[in-house]
């Protein structure tokens, strides 16, 4: 079922993609949010992130993790 694991992306954000590589290798389905596409959706993010406006996130099973092994793209306005 997708809606356990939500991952938000960004297309100028390579690691999204090492992010995906990962979950697609091990055979996780999950829901993509691409951030550039749905601009609206960063007020989630930042609600995850404490108002960071940073990519990749991950939500699994209501688990957020920032980045990918500590590595992430910051946006800023």
């Amino acid at each position: 079922m997708t809606d356990n694991v939500v991952i938000y992306t960004h297309p100028e954000c390579t690691i999204c993609v090492s992010v995906k590589m990962e979950l697609d290798e091990k055979g996780t389905t999950y829901r993509e949010v691409d951030l550039a596409i749905e601009p609206d959706k960063w007020a989630e993010l930042e609600a995850l992130t404490d108002g960071e406006r940073i990519t990749p996130v991950l939500v699994e099973d209501g688990k957020v993790t920032i980045g990918y092994h500590g590595i992430g793209c910051s946006f800023y306005d």
